[in-house]
């Protein structure tokens, strides 16, 4: 029984390889013609047509003929150099239409984006630098590229580089500073890091305190994946423990929540507004900072409206963060 299944999957395959390689084949051979399809079908005079298009007749007579051996289809009725559409031209014109009409809105939708004045990027951060970071960066930088568009992306870094990956951003915000040879990374900041205990805390009445002296406490971290977590185990190991997780979240306000419930501590970096409920405590052992790094994929050419976000962001280096 495991043969006869096997076997068959094989069958199956081959025969979907070969319809498929063959759907390719015809694609590549039809497509090069299709605009001189529809330039004649417009001017229903093949001279006319060349002249428009600036190719010598005869080839655009050979295409039209090629095009229809391929279809094994008349889609044209000949009266000398005088041409009308057949039915089935007609039927086969209306979606040539549509295809090329859509292969030009997608020529100017790269273009617009390459436009150095007005063209876009893709900008992925993390959710800490969405509140006031960012805002201030993007600001700054349309002071000189008022036009200049963004899609912005906020996500943890993994998902970002990820992203990268798929060609779906073109620079992102990250922490820790990635170290992979499909990507470039650039150190730009560092941002302090601080245990954020409830306003009626044991330790609330300090302003300092090494992390060792939390070690019987409950935290509340991010979630297993995102750069902030990895830190903090860090940090922790460092300090001489394994923080005890009560609660797992995505986003570091809603941990700051959860602490000033009193359901735990935190590892975090600054807010960009003081929540009520917790105190803020700098951590004097073992040093508790995060990286801030730029990354982009290796060997990925940058539009020109990239490029300069690009080169705005590397000269921020030391200065990113508010």
């Amino acid at each position: 029984m495991v043969h006869e299944r096997s076997s068959g999957n094989r069958l199956s395959r081959g025969s979907y390889v070969e319809h498929e390689a063959h759907d390719d084949d015809t694609v590549l051979r039809l497509a090069p013609r299709l605009a001189y399809f529809a330039g004649v079908a417009r001017h229903e005079h093949v001279t006319r047509a060349a002249q428009e298009m600036g190719v010598p007749q005869s080839t655009l007579s050979r295409a039209i003929v090629r095009l229809e051996a391929d279809l094994g289809v008349t889609l044209f009725a000949r009266r000398g150099r005088t041409v009308s559409l057949t039915p089935a031209g007609r039927t086969f014109l209306a979606s040539v239409e549509r295809a090329l009409a859509e292969v030009e809105r997608a020529a100017d939708s790269v273009r617009a984006d390459a436009d150095p004045g007005a063209g876009r990027v893709a900008f992925g951060f993390l959710h800490t630098m969405g509140s006031e970071t960012v805002p201030s960066l993007i600001r700054a930088f349309r002071a000189d590229h008022p036009r200049i568009r963004f899609t912005l992306v906020q996500n943890y870094g993994e998902a970002m580089l990820e992203r990268l990956r798929a060609g779906e951003l073109d620079l992102c915000l990250t922490s820790p500073v990635p170290d992979a040879p499909d990507l470039v990374a650039r150190r730009l900041d560092e941002q302090r890091l601080r245990l954020v205990v409830p306003d009626d805390h044991r330790l609330a009445s300090r302003k300092r305190v090494r992390l060792a002296e939390a070690a019987d406490e409950t935290f509340v971290t991010l979630e297993p994946g995102y750069g902030l977590r990895r830190i903090t185990d860090d940090l922790c190991a460092e300090a001489g423990f394994t923080p005890r997780v009560a609660f797992e979240g995505e986003e570091a306000e809603t941990l700051r929540g959860l602490v000033a419930a009193g359901l735990g501590v935190a590892l975090l970096p600054p807010p960009a507004v003081a929540r009520p409920g917790v105190v803020e405590l700098t951590v004097t052992a073992p040093r508790a900072v995060r990286e801030i790094g730029l990354a982009w994929l290796d060997g990925h050419p940058d539009t020109p409206p990239v490029a300069a976000f690009k080169r705005f962001l590397l000269s921020r280096r030391g200065a990113l963060l508010p």
